[in-house]
């Protein structure tokens, strides 16, 4: 929470609206917030004059356990939500990196976890959304079941955009049942050059993994890890044709490792985020590795081509940036990006956190459509947004 900022608190959706025109007759420029878990993900805002807080716009509204949808308002913990629909044997196939994350915060800097191989990001199982206008209009897109797609682009654009567009009060998911069985594989890896071949003989239709993760650490052995899902007899099959596969050095937990589904950095450390092909994921590694040096740790979902990487706070600012521009020049073409979640203000003055971003024009365009004064604090998205 940025300190010394008056707070608005509101408890619901018309208390929201109410704040942002007022803002917007006073001409006051307004962060939103959450638990405040990436407040330091980002560019930094040029100007704020107020704090809207969402933890008041709390509970699950709506929960239709034969349809598997459930609505929940934005400032409700992803935990919460968790322990209410695991009372039916249901879950929200989504996992945050950061504890205390509230299902707004979640969306708004598209987290999705070590599910997102087998069930997507938030905006894949998001169905309906509801939010605020800058201008203090309530709006809706989407719908309450499955087959309603109205509007559906309406709720993907406010996925990651880091809340530069419009306040999420609330959100209505497509849910899934809770397995009967999970077990974590872990295979250790000596070099990261295993890495590509490892991960693409595990996802197999035969082996059907919920997750592929990838342990990287400063010093010593990293690891992969693979999350099997299903009936007890099916998992413990699966299992077994695993280590088969993949040889004696081969275990299974009953739970998953303490790194699982965390980020490996802090709020004063060096955080990217790292997507690319499986196949580039080795020497993308290994070329952020050269520049950030051997203090550099990565975890996250290797089978889905997405993982984060950590490094001390201490790395100078001329490294950073030779390290982004080297990867992203790597990347170029592949689709891939390389993002600089995090850094301490005096490294990331000046520094390039986003690289190229296809659509930037068509971004800047419907953040002039639906916040034309900028009330939402600029300068925290990709090209200054």
């Amino acid at each position: 929470m940025s300190v010394g900022l008056p707070v608005v608190r509101p408890g619901d959706p018309a208390g929201v609206a109410d704040a942002l025109r007022e803002a917007a007759a006073t001409g006051q420029i307004m962060q939103i917030q959450g638990a405040g878990t990436k407040a330091h993900w980002g560019g930094q805002y040029s100007t704020v004059d107020v704090m809207l807080d969402t933890r008041r716009l709390t509970g699950v509204t709506e929960h239709e356990p034969g349809d598997l949808v459930a609505t929940v308002r934005a400032g409700t913990p992803l935990r919460d939500l968790q322990a209410v629909l695991g009372l039916a044997g249901q879950r929200l196939a989504l996992e945050a990196g950061s504890a205390d994350a509230t299902i707004g915060g979640v969306l708004a800097a598209g987290e999705a976890g070590p599910l997102r191989l087998r069930y997507g990001s938030g905006r894949d199982l998001l169905i309906g959304v509801e939010f605020v206008r800058a201008d203090g209009v309530i709006a809706h897109s989407g719908g309450k079941v499955v087959k309603n797609v109205a509007g559906y682009d309406l709720g993907r654009m406010l996925c990651g955009s880091y809340g530069t567009v419009g306040v999420i009060t609330s959100a209505t998911f497509r849910l899934h049942p809770i397995p009967a069985a999970q077990a974590w594989v872990v295979c250790p890896v000596s070099t990261v050059a295993d890495l590509a071949g490892l991960v693409a003989s595990v996802q197999d239709p035969s082996i059907a993994p919920s997750a592929v993760e990838v342990y990287l650490p400063a010093t010593g052995a990293g690891s992969v890890v693979v999350l099997l899902e299903g009936s007890r007899d099916g998992v413990a099959v699966r299992c077994a044709a695993l280590r088969a596969r993949l040889g004696a050095d081969v275990g299974t937990l009953a739970e998953p490792p303490s790194w699982w589904g965390r980020y490996p950095f802090g709020a004063e450390d060096v955080g990217l985020k790292l997507a690319a092909p499986v196949s580039g994921l080795p020497a993308a590694i290994e070329t952020l590795r050269r520049h950030l040096g051997e203090a550099m740790t990565a975890c996250g979902s290797a089978g889905a081509g997405v993982v984060y990487v950590g490094a001390p706070a201490t790395v100078p600012q001329a490294d950073l940036a030779a390290a982004t521009r080297a990867i992203r020049e790597r990347l170029h073409g592949t689709g891939g990006t390389c993002i600089v979640l995090a850094a301490p203000p005096a490294t990331r003055e000046g520094l390039d956190l986003w690289g190229p971003i296809a659509g930037l024009g068509l971004m800047r365009r419907i953040k002039d459509q639906f916040d034309p004064s900028s009330r939402f604090a600029s300068g925290r998205f990709v090209g200054g947004i």
